[in-house]
Order: C-alpha cells, then sequence, then structure tokens
C-alpha cells in the first residue's frame, strides 16, 4: 500500500496531475498521435521506455489516467487497457507459464470463467473452481504448481462479498498472486490492496467512465507486477486509444459523487425489494440479511450501484419484468448515470453452461439492476408498476 495524499473524492478529481502552479490546460490534453518524434537516434532509444515513443507503448494522456487509478487503489502503478477482459486475459498471460494452476472462485464474470475453463487449457494452464466463501476449499485446491488466485468481490451478478484478508494470508502462505476482479466496489467503496491483494482489476466501462460511452479495463497493484504486464501489453496490444483515456478521465472526476448516490438509491431500492410479495430473493451487500453483511459493512464504505434478485415466479415472469421497466433501460452492462436492468443467463453469463450457472445460483428468473443517479423514488416507482404488471399477466394466465 502506498499512502494517499489527498481523499477519495479529491483524488478522483485530482489524481496523476501535476499540482504545483503553472501556466498551462486545466484539462489533460488528448495526445491523439500514434507516434512521438524525436531529434536523433541517441533519443529515440532513451524515449523507447516512455509514454512518449508509440501509443502502443504508452501514451502521456492514458499515464495522467492511469496514476489517478493507481492513487485512488493506493498502489506502485496502473495500466489501461482497450477493455475489461482484455485487462484479465493480458494479465493472466503476463504471470503464467504452461504448467502452472490457477484457483479461481466460481462466481466470477462469465467472460472470465470462459476465459479461465476454455481458453487457458489450451496453453497447459490449469483452473480449479472453488465456491466463493468457502475458504477451505481454496486452501484445499491449492497444488505446488498453483501460481494464483483469482477473485471478484462484491460478484457478479449475485453479490457476495469475499473475505479479503483471509484470501491474501493464503496467498501469502503459498507465494501466489492475488488478482481481484474489483468493477462492482469500486476504489470509492473499497480498497483491495489495504487488505494484502496484489492486483485490482476493473472494467473502466462501467463506473470509472460512467456514462456508458467508453470501452476500458485497467488493473493497479504492485510495481514488479505490472512491469511484467506492461511487457505482455506491449506485445498483444491490447492498449486504450488516447481519446478514450480522455473521456475515461472526465469520467473519473465525478465518480466519488456518482457512486454516493448510487449507493444511496441501490440500498433503498433493495430495501423496497425485500418487502415486495413478488420478489422471492434479493442479493445487495448492505441489506440486513445478506449472508456476508457484517463483513461487507467491514470492508466496504457503500453497497454499490448493482443489485440482483430473484422474481417469485418462471423465467418467464422475469423477462417480462425486464421489458415492462420505463426508468431502466434494457441493456446489458452496468455502472452508468443510467438505469439498467438484464437477465444473466441472457446476458453477462450466457457464455458458460447452464450447469455452471446453477452452480453458482444464477438462475432464470433472477434480474440484474445497474442503479443509476435517478430519483429513488421514481425508480421505485417504475420496479413497482413492472411487478404489478407481471403480476396481473400471471393472475390472467391463471384464470384463462
Amino acid at each position: 500500500m502506498k499512502p494517499h495524499k489527498h481523499r477519495q473524492d479529491t483524488e478522483a478529481v485530482r489524481g496523476g496531475t501535476d499540482l504545483s502552479k503553472k501556466n498551462g490546460p486545466l484539462s489533460t490534453p488528448i495526445y491523439q498521435t500514434s507516434t512521438f518524434e524525436v531529434t536523433d537516434n541517441e533519443q529515440q532509444l532513451r524515449a523507447t521506455p516512455t509514454d512518449m515513443f508509440y501509443t502502443r507503448y504508452g501514451n502521456p494522456t492514458n499515464t495522467v489516467a492511469e496514476k489517478r487509478i493507481a492513487e485512488l487503489e493506493g498502489v506502485d502503478a496502473a495500466l489501461l487497457f482497450a477493455s475489461g477482459m482484455g485487462a484479465i486475459t493480458t494479465s493472466v498471460l503476463a504471470l503464467l507459464k504452461s504448467g502452472d494452476h490457477i484457483v479461481a472462485q466460481r462466481d466470477i464474470y462469465g467472460g472470465a470463467t470462459k476465459f479461465l475453463t476454455q481458453w487457458l487449457p489450451k496453453l497447459g494452464i490449469e483452473t480449479t473452481l472453488v465456491d466463493t466463501v468457502e475458504y477451505d476449499q481454496h486452501a484445499r485446491a491449492i497444488r505446488p504448481n498453483t501460481r494464483m488466485l483469482y477473485l471478484e468481490s462484491p460478484t457478479n451478478p449475485t453479490l457476495r462479498v469475499v473475505d479479503l484478508r483471509k484470501v491474501a494470508a493464503l496467498a501469502r502462505q503459498h507465494n501466489l498472486i492475488t488478482l481481484i476482479d474489483s468493477t462492482f466496489a469500486t476504489p470509492i467503496n473499497a480498497r483491495p490492496a489495504e487488505f494484502g491483494i496484489d492486483l485490482v482489476m476493473h472494467s473502466g466501462t462501467k463506473y470509472f467512465g460512467g456514462h456508458s460511452d467508453l470501452i476500458c479495463g485497467a488493473v493497479a497493484g504492485r510495481a514488479d507486477l505490472i512491469h511484467e504486464i506492461h511487457s505482455t501489453r506491449t506485445t498483444l496490444g491490447g492498449v486504450m486509444d488516447p481519446h478514450a483515456a480522455w473521456l475515461l478521465l472526465r469520467g473519473i472526476k465525478t465518480l466519488a459523487v456518482r457512486v454516493q448516490r448510487q449507493n444511496l438509491n441501490a440500498l433503498r431500492i433493495a430495501q423496497f425489494l425485500a418487502r415486495h410479495p413478488k420478489v422471492k430473493r434479493v442479493h445487495y451487500p448492505f441489506l440486513e440479511g445478506h449472508p456476508q453483511h457484517a463483513l461487507a459493512l467491514e470492508q466496504m464504505q457503500g453497497g454499490g450501484g448493482v443489485l440482483s434478485f430473484e422474481v417469485d415466479g418462471s423465467g418467464d415472469d422475469a423477462r417480462k419484468l425486464s421489458e415492462a421497466l420505463h426508468l431502466f433501460t434494457l441493456a446489458p452492462s452496468l455502472g452508468g448515470v443510467d438505469s439498467l436492468v438484464c437477465i444473466p443467463v441472457l446476458t453477462s453469463h450466457a457464455m458458460i453452461s447452464a450447469d455452471q450457472r446453477q452452480k453458482m445460483g444464477i438462475t432464470e428468473q433472477l434480474i440484474r439492476i445497474s442503479v443509476g443517479i435517478e430519483n429513488a423514488d421514481d425508480l421505485i416507482a417504475d420496479l413497482e408498476q413492472a411487478l404489478a404488471v407481471v403480476s396481473s399477466a400471471r393472475q390472467h394466465a391463471e384464470v384463462g
């Protein structure tokens, strides 16, 4: 962990920038260039490892965003990627080799599951999936060739919370690298490095960007690991475009205020749904009755802007409800200012088998909502009318 010079909401706005008095642009310029000129070949050699050589290696606009993310997480350094999956795949490929083994939670994003279980075996890297909160399973799954613990907290889409201290201690005991997908938490609600996690990954598409208008991945953590990942990113080429990095910087400036509003909205909505007779179950870390409620309060500043719930009915009822909503737009992704709704079996986890989904607790009745910054009363009213539509449709079907 690196000491923080400022508080999170200040870091979100000013992190990664030169705070000295100067004449210059307030907004970070976009270095919209693929290459940089030099005066001579000696300078060319000196420029190669910098962010002013070739944008696949680095770019000054990207550097500011990377430094800001590193400051928010309280770690040595960070890297940007063209997507969240680019961040995951590049990091894993940088740090592991054929013959290595990964222990990963069962409850993770479907794309990560597909990469770990279908793609890595082609390269001779095995993955063992374990129940997210059964830490004895984590320990028993570790082999002599295990190199990494792959984590996600809160999990997508069932919002389980991982005991970060416990898994970090286990990793230290066996000299393993810990990599966590902390997209749902954001550094406003949780900083995994404070609990001993080595690398923190974000799909910056979500909360960092905040407006559903860019694709981005980020990994932040220890300098030695980031150095290895940087070398692999340069080879694989999954770097973020500088214009998108500038949009990311603009989004991060409002990260703290957006997440704080989304925390409040999501908790109110979770409480409403938990009381509704047509809702079977609600998954939200800050909701009383959540299995890891006490742990969430200990590790997180807020419950986040994503929650999921199961309708008391069929998969068809879940689909009808999602289509009856007006303020919640039917679309994949999350973390933006607009509220979204999706059915995980059709979107985030459609690419994995039904058997895997069942083990993760992802049913056809499960609906995931990403809560935006609209008025909470309006969002609740929208959910209420959609639940009434589904209830009415069921009654008519039963009568018919």
